[in-house]
């Protein structure tokens, strides 16, 4: 890719354009802010340290939209974070507008880029921000899966002491309380994690990667996650700009897959240069599957309050 725009300049935004920079995944970055010098001074601060990290891309930042132009591919960090004791629900009708004034501003300038959204609640904002745009479904998507299984294979390394080089992890559902992490298509090099683990520590897994978020916002109290948000997005990026076809678990737009229709959620689907090319259907056990149309009834109570 020649152009990604990331709107939103918070922790979340900055940090993943450092993390895109450093990784040099394109040529220029462009980051937007509506609050006045935020983005630019960001942008100049990443630039200053592009000798140290040895980067040629280019970072830019400022509050028009029309800087938009160009883009390859549009992040949205945007809009209002969670606070302590908040469920990512809480903050949706404050972030419905931020999306709507963003959809509006993506439509004008970057007309044929990818969409890759990240704000809370992501899986609803991501069905809006489709339906917004009228696009084909492949090029709206969330990033939810791929931080969620990263967490959890974080904490399956903590419970074995194995390393964490050899740990793939599998989550899917929404992202929120109602996640589905699947233990049975999560792996030690190819081994399944379940050989390594009793069942409690399992429950405990599965609990900690439901609550990860919400752990790290209550030990921060000011702040939520940002630096393993930034590596989600960035591993996403990787997929896309070197068309590497990776299957990795994020926000689809389902269309009969699992029996879903009309509805966002996270699911484990074939990311490239078009974004999601195919969604994969895995053959979810009884529970597994009750556990997912849970999740996908909790996003379809959210979708009633757009």
């Amino acid at each position: 890719m020649n152009k990604i725009s990331i709107i939103g300049a918070g922790r979340v935004g900055e940090t993943a354009a450092q993390t895109l920079a450093q990784q040099e995944m394109c040529r220029d970055i462009t980051l937007l802010d509506i609050r006045e010098g935020a983005a630019t001074g960001a942008a100049l601060d990443i630039m200053q340290s592009a000798s140290y990290f040895g980067f040629d891309a280019r970072v830019a930042g400022g509050t028009d939209p029309a800087m938009l132009r160009g883009s390859d591919l549009v992040i949205v960090t945007a809009g209002s974070p969670r606070k302590p004791g908040m469920s990512r629900s809480d903050v949706l009708d404050t972030n419905l507008n931020v999306i709507n004034t963003i959809c509006e501003n993506v439509l004008e300038y970057a007309p044929d880029a990818l969409l890759l959204m990240v704000t809370n609640p992501v899986d609803v904002l991501t069905w809006h921000a489709w339906k917004r745009t009228g696009w084909e479904r492949g090029r709206v998507f969330g990033q939810a899966g791929v931080l969620d299984a990263s967490r959890m294979a974080s904490f399956i390394a903590e419970e074995t002491t194995l390393s964490i080089k050899d740990i793939h992890a599998m989550v899917i559902g929404g992202h929120g309380d109602y996640m589905v992490p699947l233990t049975r298509f999560s792996t030690v090099n190819g081994v399944p994690a379940s050989t390594f683990l009793d069942k409690k520590s399992i429950a405990r897994i599965n609990k900690r990667t439901r609550n990860g978020g919400s752990e790290i916002l209550a030990l921060r109290q000011q702040s939520s996650a940002y630096n393993a948000p930034a590596a989600a997005i960035a591993t996403m990026v990787d997929a896309i700009s070197h068309n590497r076809r990776r299957v990795l678990p994020c926000v689809c737009n389902l269309d009969g897959e699992y029996g879903q229709y009309n509805i966002t959620a996270g699911v484990p689907a074939i990311i490239g240069r078009n974004g999601i090319e195919q969604v994969v259907e895995l053959p979810l056990d009884e529970a597994e599957l009750a556990g997912f149309i849970g999740s996908i009834d909790a996003i379809r109570a959210d979708l009633k309050n757009l």
